[in-house]
């Protein structure tokens, strides 16, 4: 599948009524003053405006075929879909509102990993993200994440792999260090087809890979399995 934004991946799964978004209030700063081939400020500007994103997370409460569900969608056009302080922040008021709802959580992941322009900041994320999820634990609420292409680095270390249920796109490149790197490192080629999302359903590692037209049906079944309801014949 091709890369879609946050905002049309929550279009497709989403009911289009009812809908209340969370953490929008939430915005990013500068804290290191840092600077690469550019000032990290002004690229949160300059991509701001040509994405209309202000961050790398779209969280939206709203419902699943009438099952209310709060989902925390990457857009991976806002530096790669990095995660630094405002995606850790926004991921943990999404499950505190699922919570606070008692509805399921969704996370649907399009990341290469913590954003290395707030330096030890995004990588506390991981921890962060990793940690709030025990609030779902607690209240037996179910937390599904949907890993898509591509899902790297500090996303896929940390609270990807953490779902009740982990489904995965058709084709998608899941793993933490890509594969060049890899391959440059243990100076051995790789399995064909490693770190894809058959590779890693294959070998356990994932639950269902599952086409993007099914997947509002599916994860509306594994809802209505996971909060015991009663399952619609299809």
């Amino acid at each position: 599948h091709h890369q879609i934004n946050a905002r049309k991946r929550i279009d497709m799964l989403m009911d289009s009524e009812g809908r209340v978004e969370i953490g929008a209030e939430v915005k990013p700063i500068d804290i290191l003053k840092f600077k690469d081939s550019k000032k990290y400020a002004d690229r949160l500007v300059d991509t701001k405006a040509k994405i209309g994103e202000d961050d790398a997370l779209v969280v939206m409460q709203g419902a699943i075929n009438q099952q209310m569900v709060v989902i925390a969608a990457f857009e991976f056009r806002f530096i790669g879909g990095s995660m630094g302080s405002v995606v850790g922040e926004r991921f943990v008021r999404g499950v505190k509102a699922a919570v606070d709802n008692n509805c399921p959580f969704i996370c649907v992941a399009a990341s290469g990993g913590a954003r290395m322009q707030e330096g030890v900041n995004s990588l506390m994320q991981m921890a962060k993200t990793s940690a709030v999820l025990r609030l779902l634990t607690n209240k037996q609420l179910p937390f599904i994440s949907i890993l898509t292409d591509p899902t790297m680095g500090g996303v896929s270390a940390s609270f990807a792999f953490l779902g009740d249920v982990v489904i995965a796109e058709p084709g998608a490149l899941i793993g933490f260090a890509g594969p060049r790197v890899i391959e440059q490192t243990v100076r051995e080629k790789l399995p064909e087809g490693f770190q894809t999302a058959e590779f890693l359903v294959e070998n356990g590692a994932i639950d269902m890979v599952v086409t993007r037209q099914n997947l509002k049906y599916e994860v509306s079944r594994l809802i209505r399995l996971l909060m015991n309801k009663e399952i619609e014949a299809s």
